[in-house]
């Protein structure tokens, strides 16, 4: 019944004008969106046990819990949502069990019946026990239900353990550690992935395309490393949905915001500045609800440092400068579903003393949404946004002239 419903969802899709006007474009939305909400009451065939895992302290969705029965019967893990899912449950009792390592586990009883979907939202406390090793089964369990070849997943944890040039952790220098990664740093901080152009690569944040996610100096990348959740590298093998680039994606995803506490972090490097700000506007309620922000800005001083550091190569310091700004709104309900509204504009701007200035721009603005109706198990998530990406070079006049004149006066 489900599918016979997404086929019919998939032949509307299909029927709609290529550009519809505003209102027309919103009813077919809403429509659609419905008709959805509708197909998806008739997906749940058996009972099941759904719902949402959350760090206790930041409120933040955990990735990778494993979740099953003391029975060994039922099974599954936590997505990037913090969402999980056990279907086709027979009629029982069952104990529940939540494990991840560095929390403490959690055991809950649940009964179920007929189609019964029962929903279990869960906040779990980190352990204070160090433990000396652990085995990881996450990766295990991924390669079950899907494909994993050349995908490199990178979280903040492994891009600080990278030594980092000024003491400043960054996606852009980790790369450079992946097999089949190419970087260059002149003008622009170009990647080449498996012999792919630059251009054949697609960089997105938050859904956002990024066409430009590195600086012109080469070292550092717009994206601000403590904020990041995960970045997912795919150097071949990625699906249709990620049309547009032919040699590699990557899809990198930031928090939500801390949603029990205002917290905040300022530091500052020989190349720059930077600050994070996150904290709840509504303070997250037991069964998870809140209202967040997280506002991040970053600034480039090697213009001014480098006239201490790098005296011996130009007494006027180094002509690269950068300012990157994003900021993100997260309404989280009580059911687990959540909309959010962000937005980017990250600056570049170089300048070539007596010869051009070269400078670029990349805006943009989003948001995303993560629907789990009440009765189904099923996770409906969707995005839409826009960016824009400009760049402009400008040689100065005179010294053009200068070079002019001196060829005529060689000929």
């Amino acid at each position: 019944m489900f599918l016979t419903h997404l086929g019919f969802l998939f032949i509307y899709i299909c029927r709609i004008d290529k550009k519809p006007d505003l209102m027309s474009f919103f009813k077919q939305s809403v429509l659609l969106l419905s008709f959805l909400l509708i197909s998806c009451a008739f997906y749940a065939q058996n009972a099941a046990v759904k719902g949402f895992l959350y760090d206790k302290e930041t409120g933040e969705p955990l990735i990778g819990v494993n979740i099953y029965t003391l029975n060994g019967q039922y099974s599954t893990t936590s997505n990037i949502d913090g969402y999980y899912s056990l279907t086709k449950m027979t009629e029982g009792d069952y104990q529940v069990v939540f494990s991840m390592v560095g929390f403490l586990e959690v055991i809950e009883s649940v009964s179920v019946a007929g189609r019964d979907v029962k929903m279990i939202n869960k906040k779990l406390a980190e352990d204070s026990i160090n433990l000396k090793g652990a085995d990881v089964f996450g990766e295990l369990n991924d390669q079950k239900s899907e494909v994993r070849i050349g995908i490199e997943t990178v979280t903040p944890k492994e891009i600080s353990r990278l030594p980092s040039i000024g003491g400043a952790p960054d996606i852009a220098q980790y790369l450079q550690v992946i097999p089949g990664v190419t970087f260059t740093g002149d003008q622009g901080g170009q990647l080449y992935i498996r012999g792919g152009s630059p251009i054949q690569n697609k960089v997105l944040l938050d859904g956002m395309v990024v066409y430009n996610p590195f600086h012109s100096i080469g070292l550092f990348s717009v994206f601000e490393t403590d904020i990041i959740r995960t970045a997912d590298v795919y150097t071949g093998g990625f699906n249709a949905n990620f049309g547009g680039r032919v040699s590699s994606v990557m899809d990198v995803k930031t928090i939500d915001g801390n949603k029990n506490k205002h917290k905040g972090r300022i530091a500052i490097n020989p190349f720059g500045a930077k600050a994070v700000l996150q904290g709840p506007i509504k303070k997250s309620s037991e069964n998870g609800g809140a209202i967040t922000y997280l506002l991040t800005a970053k600034r480039s001083y090697l213009q001014e440092s480098s006239k201490v550091l790098y005296d011996y190569i130009d007494e006027e310091g180094l002509p690269f400068n950068f300012l990157d700004l994003y900021g993100k709104l997260t309404f989280s309900g009580s059911s687990g579903s959540k909309f959010s509204a962000y937005g980017f504009s990250f600056n570049d701007d170089v300048r070539y003393k007596a010869i051009s200035d070269f400078n670029w721009q990349n805006n943009g603005a989003g948001a995303n949404f993560v629907v789990s109706p009440q009765t189904s198990t099923v996770l409906i998530n969707g995005f839409f946004s826009f960016s824009d990406y400009s760049i402009e070079l400008r040689e100065d006049a005179m010294y053009c002239g200068i070079v002019l004149l001196a060829v005529l006066i060689l000929d």
